[in-house]
């Protein structure tokens, strides 16, 4: 595979366009449509579109599952701080996929990670009508790449496909970081309060303040007050869980607490990948955290 490309049609080269903004929730261009937020009977939805509680078994290992395929254009790019990138699904027929459902707003979510787990973004390509996706990827730092495509195909349940993206350049492999309770993002802070336990279903809070106050007014982001992605740190499994509730349904408070329930599908280290949105900003907070069994 070389950068010319996979098949007909699809071009994949260094045109700046926009920077990205690397591991800080980028999000590049509309979806062809934009669908009304979820409610609160999808927040099931997770990765490979199963129930996490009765199957805890990631997502995104493979860029084939039921019957669907990611195909990049190319598995290969130079880097840069705005290398568009181009992708089909195709379907069990080996047609692309040119009809999506919604979900949280999109047609599809784009999850982008270099292998050492530096450089998240979580961006929303758009579609043409033969079925071909384009973004624009903030790939200034060379290394190998993970793509994820987490989707739900027109009359059937939702997939979540994985594959390598390789970028040429400067590579500077970064250490996993600590496992920590609190971090910061742009000026916030965020504390995570739950244990991860593996094969059993965990709730956990995260809590947003800033400048040592709670933050009380988060703001919608694709129609829910944060999103959440668990990345299994031995081979990138991957998991996208959503939040107990949803705004504006009389119950769910905008903050400064975001409750999720999340199944770890194994013991051992996670890397979480925090989406919420406050002032008009969407922000990203990173933490590792350990799934470990409750000692007895």
């Amino acid at each position: 595979m070389n950068a010319t490309g996979k098949f007909a049609g699809f071009t994949v080269g260094l045109v700046v366009i926009f920077g990205a903004a690397l591991a800080l929730g980028s999000v590049a261009g509309p979806d062809v449509a934009e669908p009304a937020a979820h409610t609160a009977g999808d927040d099931g939805h997770s990765a490979a579109g199963h129930d996490a509680a009765a199957d805890p078994t990631p997502g995104g290992l493979s860029p084939t599952a039921d019957g669907y395929t990611l195909e990049l254009a190319s598995d290969q790019v130079t880097a840069g701080p705005a290398v568009p990138v181009q992708f089909r699904i195709t379907n069990p027929s080996g047609v692309p996929v040119t009809d999506y459902t919604p979900e949280h707003e999109k047609l599809l979510h784009l999850i982008v990670v270099r292998r050492d787990l530096a450089g998240f973004q979580h961006v929303h390509p758009t579609l043409d009508a033969a079925g071909t996706w384009s973004v624009p990827l903030d790939l200034t730092r060379g290394g190998d790449y993970r793509v994820f495509a987490d989707f739900t195909p027109a009359g059937g349940e939702g997939v979540t496909l994985g594959t390598d993206l390789r970028v040429a350049g400067t590579y500077d492999p970064q250490e996993l970081p600590a496992p920590a309770p609190t971090t910061t993002a742009d000026g916030y802070t965020v504390t995570l309060d739950g244990t991860l336990r593996p094969g059993e279903t965990s709730n956990v809070t995260l809590s947003v303040s800033r400048d040592g106050r709670p933050v009380t007014d988060l703001q919608p982001y694709l129609g829910a007050y944060g999103h959440l992605v668990a990345l299994r740190t031995t081979d990138l499994g991957y998991l996208h869980v959503h939040p107990d509730g949803h705004p504006g349904d009389g119950v769910t408070a905008a903050g400064p607490g975001i409750d999720f329930a999340v199944t770890a599908p194994s013991a051992g280290d996670y890397r979480l990948f925090l989406d919420f949105q406050h002032a008009g900003a969407v922000h990203t907070a990173e933490f590792t955290a350990t799934a470990a069994p409750e000692e007895k």
